[in-house]
């Protein structure tokens, strides 16, 4: 009985050292990096209001288990410790291709045309696209858009607009069914989407000889390398 004592006393002493020595993983900061489109703030936020007890330790363990979800434009969250009391987040964001302007705020989607996040918020570098009517969408469901052939159009675009690292702010259509980019202060025509890969290709280094200018930029005829486009300055 009293061997059996003993060992009992050492259990509870090594188990009370072990609870102490968690307890001091106490979260006091979080280092948050690899926001843009996301809020630095509200992953902070986040990561601290999931955190048991406030214990670093803890909160590693219960995102290993369940990790952290939920938070807007963010796919996956990198946890690593600094110190005992200071956590590395590293943000992964959801690709978004567009945004369409719904009531009084901006639904956001990607390459694929899946509702991703919707905010009042235009988040800076996302193209917003005119010319698609919605009436209901669902997160994490494709945008139930009646022109199918016009959204092709669009997520080709983007696609396009996100391989060639361009900055289009917004994509547009004519009565007509032509495609206008909007740069900045520079419309750019592209007709009707014949030669749109060669165009898109060569955007990039024509929008760099017109920066700080403004009017409209001629391109419907773009057809390959060799081919020139017109500037209209306002």
């Amino acid at each position: 009985m009293k061997k059996r004592l003993i060992i009992l006393s050492v259990i509870f002493v090594l188990l009370g050292g072990a609870a102490y020595y968690v307890s001091t993983f106490k979260l006091e900061k979080v280092q948050v990096g690899g926001c843009v489109l996301s809020s630095e703030d509200k992953v902070r936020q986040t990561v601290e209001e999931e955190a048991p007890l406030g214990n670093i330790l803890l909160l590693w363990l219960k995102n290993k288990l369940s990790p952290i979800q939920d938070i807007p434009f963010v796919a996956k969250l990198d946890i690593e410790f600094v110190d005992k009391n200071t956590l590395a987040v590293t943000v992964y964001e959801k690709s978004v291709a567009g945004c369409i302007e719904y009531m009084d705020s901006y639904v956001y989607f990607d390459r694929d045309g899946i509702v991703l996040e919707t905010t009042p918020e235009q988040k800076e570098g996302v193209p917003t696209i005119d010319g698609l009517d919605i009436n209901v969408w669902k997160l994490n469901e494709a945008l139930p858009v009646q022109d199918k052939d016009r959204f092709g159009m669009i997520l080709n675009i983007t696609q396009l607009v996100e391989k060639y690292g361009l900055s289009i702010d917004r994509i547009m259509f004519t009565r007509e069914g032509e495609i206008v980019l909007r740069h900045k202060e520079i419309d750019i025509e592209l007709g009707d989407g014949s030669y749109l890969t060669n165009q898109m290709m060569n955007l990039g280094s024509i929008l760099m000889g017109l920066e700080g200018k403004r009017g409209t930029l001629y391109m419907k005829d773009f057809q390959s390398d060799t081919s020139t486009a017109s500037f209209k300055e306002k």
